[in-house]
């Protein structure tokens, strides 16, 4: 039975939710604040959370960067583009507006439910990197870096391709599905923040630019 954490402290909404997700045969588990839900997470570790922003004492945007290896999917009134843009940057896997349609929130959290279900697959390296799929954890030359989702899912694809150059259209189709605030406006930021990250860590460039065409890893 997958485990919900709902960390909302709007108590008829929670209430609410708590009933829908335990009727569809999950288990939920509630936290009011942000405090308590970093409690939660740590003494029954969920299979995703639904994190509100507007919490007592730590808010949820204070949270988040502290949630790993499970999918968080936000649940708030905020309904900006650039604050949603930054938290899926952050680490959000989805951004859902309140009000929202419950059957449309089910929707999502069966999704992202589906994506971490999927087989992990052998750790890459190549040329002083490694990425660990199971653990989500990259480094370079030994050294860790902390990457967004969509820098990790850019890394991920090129040491799955470690000889080939892949085209930008090709880059944004492949990792659209985990990363649907990457455009082919922003994926030059992206790679660019990704090079520097692995340029800080392993002292040389890992990533070269093949122009007109795409990206490919650099040689040894």
């Amino acid at each position: 039975m997958k485990h919900i954490l709902v960390i909302d402290d709007d108590v008829p909404i929670g209430d609410m939710l708590e009933e829908v997700l335990t009727r569809e045969g999950y288990r939920v588990s509630r936290a009011y604040s942000g405090t308590e839900g970093r409690l939660a997470l740590g003494a029954d570790r969920p299979d995703l959370a639904l994190l509100d922003l507007m919490l007592p004492g730590l808010s949820g945007e204070e949270l988040l960067p502290e949630i790993r290896d499970l999918p968080v999917i936000i649940v708030s009134a905020k309904a900006d583009i650039d604050g949603k843009v930054g938290l899926l940057l952050g680490g959000a896997a989805d951004y859902v507006t309140k009000p929202f349609d419950i059957r449309e929130l089910l929707a999502r959290i069966a999704v992202n439910l589906r994506r971490t279900a999927q087989p992990v697959s052998e750790t890459l390296s190549r040329s002083g990197l490694r990425l660990d799929p199971a653990s989500r954890e990259v480094s370079a030359e030994g050294r860790e870096v902390r990457l967004t989702r969509t820098e990790y899912a850019i890394l991920k694809l090129l040491l799955q391709n470690p000889d080939q150059v892949i085209a930008k259209s090709v880059l944004l189709d492949r990792i659209s599905a985990d990363t649907p605030d990457c455009t082919e406006s922003s994926l030059k930021m992206h790679v660019s923040n990704l090079r520097r990250k692995l340029r800080d860590a392993g002292g040389r460039e890992y990533i070269e630019s093949v122009w007109g065409i795409g990206f490919k890893l650099a040689g040894e």
